[in-house]
């Protein structure tokens, strides 16, 4: 499980920067902030996904 937080935090800081690269870049004016905020919970349930199948949980 510790693997699995440090993905998630890592994800996060990706996320964050990507965030910061598109407004000093100006595109993120062009994006309305509703396709900014869906974009983000896209990206954050996708980590979610890849997260969890990823994980050591012994399925029985």
């Amino acid at each position: 499980m510790k693997w699995v937080g440090m993905y998630v935090i890592g994800f996060f800081i990706l996320i964050c920067g990507l965030l910061v690269a598109l407004w000093k870049l100006d595109i993120l004016a062009s994006i309305g902030t509703t396709w900014i905020v869906i974009a983000v919970v896209i990206a954050v349930g996708i980590d979610i996904i890849v997260s969890v199948s990823q994980s050591d949980i012994n399925r029985k």
